[in-house]
């Protein structure tokens, strides 16, 4: 191996914890140098572009896929994130009930349960090793002042009909599943999971390639013309293209907003997360949490915990490095010192017997929001362009939803999927910068001013500030 071969594989296995230890090859496959003419196209080797060939091939075994990534399969979101599979949908169910109604609200909600469930049942069926643990997923307030949010937030639910799927807490019960400091209550989410999304993402690759998939890795898609009457539509990359009889895929997430056809349409957003070595016995015994359930805050930047299989803990900020002018996106711009060091200080507040852990890795990376926080699942039969986008974080889950929600449209085949709210949907454009770039930055620094604001005396975010209205979802 050359150094410079050497240097692109530390490269990838830098981007995340879940790179570098998913215990497969991070080598490129080999870049499209070719014109090819296929029945389907995929821009993207994430989760969304896999799942949809994954689904695609259910629906017709004999279908030629191709699937193209800039780097490699799981190099943005699907191999950076949490790691958890959790039921959450990028906007709340309260919010969901104001825009769709309660029984769509409903059946939105009961589609991510499923997507839970359906991940877990491909991970057992395809006997994909990812560290799959579905205990559910744990939502405390660390102060006395925050528990009516989840006492608002159960009623919802109670609402919708779904409180069978959810346990409201109290202070014992929830240090009973966590000793960690100031816990005073939480919600139980009982259909959620964590996983190891790099095992995942990298044998979903595998698996396709086995099923007759071609994978292009270090070829990056620059354009797409939409199919007509008489022409299919083609991905255009910086070495070949590809024309698709059936479907061309976008699936880009974040990474779309560098494409010319979808400034404005979505912005990247930027989430960031420490991880620590493996605790001794000693240590996991001093917090409990035994049961591996994924775990957040209810402030709003959020804090958000899981616990690996190898006995590390990852803590991570929803509102991590800052947005960026233009909606740049950069390797530079993954980490940020400074919300690093806050959140090393951060979890030692957390757990303080702790204090005196190491941390291994930091690592972040830029997830796609849309102007009403919604994502967008859109199939024109007309140009035979497939779109999927915007999932606010919550992509593990929704990406698999969306692979079978995209694979009904393709096939123009109606089901229970195709019904709900995000399907067909296209959100309104983003603000012009400057005032884009105003907007988010006075947002990000106002959050964690009634964040701070809230632990320090002791008022909550009560929803009517500004920038919580320009942020309600």
């Amino acid at each position: 191996m050359t150094e410079g071969q050497t240097n692109l594989l530390n490269y990838y296995a830098s981007r995340s914890y879940w790179l570098e230890s998913s215990m497969d090859d991070l080598s490129p496959r080999s870049q499209l140098t070719e014109e090819l003419h296929v029945d389907v196209a995929i821009l993207g080797a994430g989760y969304t572009g896999l799942w949809t060939a994954y689904y695609l091939l259910q629906q017709n075994p004999s279908l030629k896929i191709v699937i193209m990534d800039k780097h490699i399969v799981g190099f943005g979101a699907s191999g950076r994130n949490a790691g958890w599979c959790s039921p959450k949908f990028s906007i709340t169910p309260e919010i969901a009930i104001e825009r769709f109604g309660l029984e769509t609200a409903k059946e939105l909600q009961l589609a991510m349960y499923d997507a839970v469930n359906e991940v877990e049942r491909v991970i057992n069926h395809e006997k994909i090793d990812a560290d799959w643990n579905k205990a559910g997923f744990l939502k405390v307030a660390l102060r006395e002042n925050m528990l009516s949010h989840l006492e608002t937030e159960m009623s919802t639910f109670r609402k919708l009909g779904l409180e069978d799927y959810y346990q409201l807490l109290n202070e014992s019960q929830t240090k009973e599943r966590m000793m960690a400091n100031s816990l005073k209550g939480g919600i139980l989410t009982k259909v959620s999971a964590v996983l190891h999304p790099g095992k995942l993402v990298r044998n979903l690759a595998r698996i396709l390639e086995q099923r007759g998939v071609s994978i292009y890795e270090q070829t990056e898609v620059i354009d797409f013309v939409e199919g007509t009457a008489t022409t299919p539509p083609k991905l255009v990359a910086n070495g070949g293209s590809v024309t698709a009889n059936v479907a061309v895929v976008i699936a880009g997430e974040a990474y779309l907003s560098k494409m010319a056809k979808f400034r404005r349409r979505i912005i990247p957003m930027y989430s960031s997360m420490i991880l620590t070595e493996p605790l001794s016995t000693d240590q996991w015994s001093a917090i409990g949490w035994e049961n591996r359930e994924a775990v957040g805050s209810n402030t709003l930047s959020q804090d958000y915990l899981q616990q690996t299989a190898d006995g590390r803990i990852l803590f991570g900020l929803g509102n991590g490095s800052p947005y960026r002018f233009a909606s740049k996106i950069s390797d530079s711009f993954d980490t940020y010192e400074p919300v690093l060091d806050w959140l090393q200080l951060r979890f030692k507040e957390w757990f303080p017997l702790l204090k005196e852990v190491k941390f291994t890795h930091a690592w972040g990376g830029p997830i796609g929001v849309t102007s009403d926080w919604t994502p967008n699942f859109q199939f024109n039969k007309q140009t035979r362009v497939a779109k999927a986008f915007g999932y606010f974080g919550q992509g593990v889950s929704t990406a698999n939803l969306a692979g079978r929600i995209l694979s009904d449209l393709i096939y123009e085949k109606k089901s229970s999927l195709t019904e709900l709210p995000m399907v067909q949907h296209s959100s309104t454009k983003w603000v012009p910068e400057p005032l884009r770039w105003m907007g988010a930055r006075y947002v990000q620094s106002e959050i964690r001013r009634l964040d701070n604001r809230a632990e320090s005396i002791g008022i909550p975010p009560n929803g009517n500030t500004l920038a919580e209205r320009m942020i309600r979802h």
